[in-house]
């Protein structure tokens, strides 16, 4: 094998500094384009973001808490595109590096992006985003997507996480965890499905 001088290893470098240059570029003309008031801009935009990848991740997050309906919106729906791109089948280190970046952002998020970002990572998530997805389940903000996003994660990690949430949970949100682990296939004891206790007293005429 041949080993590579000093000019090839610099070369190489050089080439990874330019391609991280070009994908930062990349990035900034995406997020400039969403925030565009032009929808003949912004539209074409949100729609071609599924290659952008991990590095648009957070970008697209900060304007998706944009007070502006419109440019939050294609925001998210670009983020969206990123998401399901990553969790196509056979891009697994282009899933985790996605998801990474979604988990980093969950704790300091406000809770609309969170919601969103909760329901990402039940797509793309494994059991990397257990624990993170299972700390949101404190807040009172998000804890029904967080509960939610466990129940789709596959896995005994995320099982586990809401048996431990059970233990400590309020006593109303423990009926919700319990459903959820019914859902995957677990035997819970008490707290049974709220969908079956009735909400109006209901009485019968004798005949």
């Amino acid at each position: 094998m041949k080993t590579p001088t000093l000019s090839t290893v610099t070369a190489a470098a050089t080439l990874t500094t330019s391609a991280l240059a070009a994908d930062a570029g990349s990035v900034s003309e995406l997020i400039a384009k969403i925030k565009s008031t032009d929808d003949q801009v912004r539209g074409p935009a949100w729609q071609s973001a599924a290659s952008y990848g991990a590095p648009a991740v957070k970008p697209l997050a900060e304007v998706m808490a944009t007070t502006d309906f419109e440019v939050a919106r294609a925001a998210k729906r670009g983020l969206w595109k990123i998401v399901r791109h990553a969790g196509r089948q056979g891009a697994d280190a282009e899933r985790q590096a996605v998801a990474k970046e979604l988990i980093d952002l969950l704790a300091t998020t406000a809770a609309p992006v969170s919601r969103e970002l909760l329901w990402m990572l039940s797509e793309i998530g494994d059991d990397s985003a257990v624990e993170p997805i299972a700390a949101q389940l404190a807040n009172a903000d998000v804890c029904e997507d967080a509960r939610c996003a466990l129940e789709r994660i596959p896995g005994q990690a995320a099982v586990a996480a809401l048996r431990k949430a059970l233990d400590t949970a309020p006593e109303k949100f423990k009926y919700a965890l319990a459903n959820s682990l019914r859902v995957c296939g677990e035997q819970v004891d008490g707290y049974p499905s709220q969908k079956l206790v009735p909400t109006k007293q209901t009485s019968v005429k004798a005949g």
